[in-house]
Order: C-alpha cells, then structure tokens, then sequence
C-alpha cells in the first residue's frame, strides 16, 4: 500500500494552500485545505464538521476550539482554531448568498450533504498536481503536513504523538517522513 506523504518544500506548500484562492477560485475547497492543514483532522473528521462545530449561533461568535469524537480512535478531541482557520472561516462565511444554518455541512456538495471522501481527494489532488507537487498526495497529506511543518519548526515529536494519539514515537516518526536528508542535516547542523 502507498502512504501519503506530507507537502515538505515551503513554496510548494504556499501554492498549493492557495491554489483555490489565487489560481481555481472555490471557496469550500480553499476553507477544507485551509482547515485540513491546520487542524491535523482526518478526512472522515474533517467531512462531518457542521457549522455549528466551528460557529456558536447563538452568541454569535467563531468557537475557539472544535470538539469532536474522532470517527476512527472514538476518542475526544478539542480542536484549537489558529487564527488563519478563524481568518478564513469569517471570510468564507462571506462567500455565501445565505447564511448558513446549524447543521449545515462545513463542507457540503451541491446536494448540501457531506463531501464524500472521493470529492476530497480530488480536491486535494487537483491542486497538487497544478503545483507541480510529485508523490502520494492525498487528503490525509494534509493531515501529516501540518506534522512535518510543526516538527521542523521545533515542535516536539512527543506532542505530535500526543496531538496524533499514537501508540507510539515510531508510528509518528514514520508518519512525519522524517527520512535520511533530514537526518543527515542534523549531522551537518550539529558541529560539536
């Protein structure tokens, strides 16, 4: 089985987070890469928000955290919506001609039901194939991008895990695709 891989090279990874918005203009898909990437949710996460999830109707404010019982682990999740996914929920609330209600899909199909895990794929591969982006690109890319992005920023592999809910240091190595040339920069960056 071929696993997906995370979005490593940072101009590629800007080209592709704004390819719906700079390049294909669709304000769903750009909101579901914008989230898909800074949220780390799995795509059968990610397909069953409702707005109600990230938007608290009757205060009329953008929720700070997303609470959700993974559909995969069955366990709890609390969410926190960085100020780029806020940016672009405000914004794509916007684009519609009626606001949404409640139980309206974040990402709905023109039916107004779920995406389905094919759309999203589609999605997401479309936009990486038009930034010339090579590999296994999948939605689930974006969930280990936003790993492999936090990793070489500093942050810890145990919080990933954490973050990630894996059993193991191994599984979240193997899932940051930390491979040689990373490895050996340590060697190159390290002068003792």
């Amino acid at each position: 089985m071929i696993k997906a891989q995370p979005i490593k090279n940072p101009t590629q990874l800007e080209n592709f987070k704004n390819y719906y918005y700079s390049q294909n203009y669709n304000p769903r898909n750009y909101m579901f890469i914008t989230m898909g990437l800074n949220t780390a949710l799995r795509v059968s996460d990610l397909l069953n928000l409702c707005w109600n999830d990230v938007y608290d109707f009757k205060n009329r404010t953008y929720r700070e955290h997303v609470f959700l019982i993974e559909k995969k682990t069955q366990k709890k999740s609390y969410i926190y919506l960085n100020k780029r996914v806020l940016s672009t929920l405000q914004w794509y609330w916007s684009t519609y001609e009626q606001y949404p209600l409640p139980q309206d899909f974040l990402f709905p199909n023109e039916q107004g039901i779920a995406l389905s895990r094919i759309s999203a794929y589609r999605i997401v591969r479309l936009a990486a194939e038009n930034c010339q982006i090579e590999g296994v690109i999948s939605p689930h890319s974006l969930r280990k991008t936003f790993g492999y992005q936090a990793w070489t920023q500093g942050i810890s592999p145990v919080l990933l895990m954490d973050i990630y809910q894996h059993s193991s240091f191994e599984i979240t190595k193997r899932y940051l695709g930390i491979e040689q040339d990373e490895r050996d920069s340590v060697f190159r960056e390290i002068v003792i």
